[in-house]
């Protein structure tokens, strides 16, 4: 049996790469420009190695009753992780994938194909163009991963964006973000602000270390119009190899402080992380 290869290629947006993982048989890490993007293991779809990965999977599972079919739109393709999770923990759900590069989601199409059954539709476009024409009411998760080298663009950060994102969603669908920063969270503060203006119910879910400013990381960021499970969010997020903590409610608020709403006029990309702030959890 023939050992599997890297494979490497120039994408729109930079290089990327394909990588086996020696202790799983058909397991991948994806890269662009040398940053960690997905890892997929397409023997088990449901195996989520990332920690803010994880995160967002716990969301997903307390979203709904378990195994309920969901119409889900994820704003970033990568390796098409959470998609894959989604359709073999929630059989039957109708997904949209929304990528900016052709070129990766042609890549990862070619070589690490998509659970048999799964119901997903690519579309190689932006996240925000996609998301002001797409039909209102449509979805009842959207999942925004998005990043432009190792930022999220700074159109996908303002009130306008996030009043486009709320559109699609159903009455009782729910916002996912991943975004990263530090201390003191200028950006993610006024990315809650930002949210605050089209949901009720926020949610932050982030490692302790990262929310006492010790270091650069992903923070997971749940909006709805209506209570999340944080009960059951916090038991799953504890029992994770690194653990997380749930803010919500007046702790959440206290953390949002004066932060204020961002404008497209005013929008800006995430912070640059640090030299080795991205890897495998």
């Amino acid at each position: 049996m023939n050992e599997p290869v890297p494979v490497a290629r120039s994408v729109d947006h930079g290089c990327a790469k394909l990588m086996p993982d020696v202790d799983r048989e058909r397991a991948w890490l994806l890269t662009v420009d040398g940053a960690p993007q997905s890892y997929v293991d397409l023997d088990e779809p449901a195996h989520l190695e990332f920690e803010y990965t994880r995160r967002l999977g716990h969301v997903l599972d307390v979203v709904a009753e378990p195994g309920r079919a969901l119409d889900v739109a994820h704003l970033g393709g990568g390796a098409l992780t959470l998609p894959r999770y989604v359709a073999v923990t929630r059989p039957g759900s109708r997904q949209d994938v929304v990528e900016a590069d052709r070129g990766l989601l042609e890549l990862v199409s070619e070589h690490l194909p998509l659970p048999e059954g799964a119901d997903v539709a690519l579309h190689a476009t932006d996240a925000r163009v996609w998301l002001e024409h797409a039909p209102a009411a449509s979805a009842d998760v959207l999942v925004a991963d998005v990043f432009s080298g190792s930022r999220v663009p700074a159109h996908l950060t303002s009130v306008a964006y996030v009043r486009a994102a709320a559109r699609v969603l159903r009455g009782h669908g729910v916002y996912l973000a991943n975004l990263p920063d530090a201390a003191p969270f200028a950006f993610l503060r006024s990315q809650l602000a930002t949210l605050a203006t089209a949901f009720e119910e926020l949610v932050l879910i982030a490692e302790p270390g990262v929310l006492r400013g010790r270091r650069f990381g992903n923070a997971v960021l749940v909006a709805g119009h209506q209570p999340a499970d944080i009960a059951a969010l916090a038991r799953l997020t504890a029992a994770d190899a690194f653990p997380a903590r749930v803010e919500h409610g007046a702790g959440l608020r206290e953390f949002i402080g004066d932060a204020r709403p961002v404008e497209d006029a005013d929008a800006v990309p995430s912070p640059v992380p640090p030299d080795g702030a991205f890897g495998i959890g």
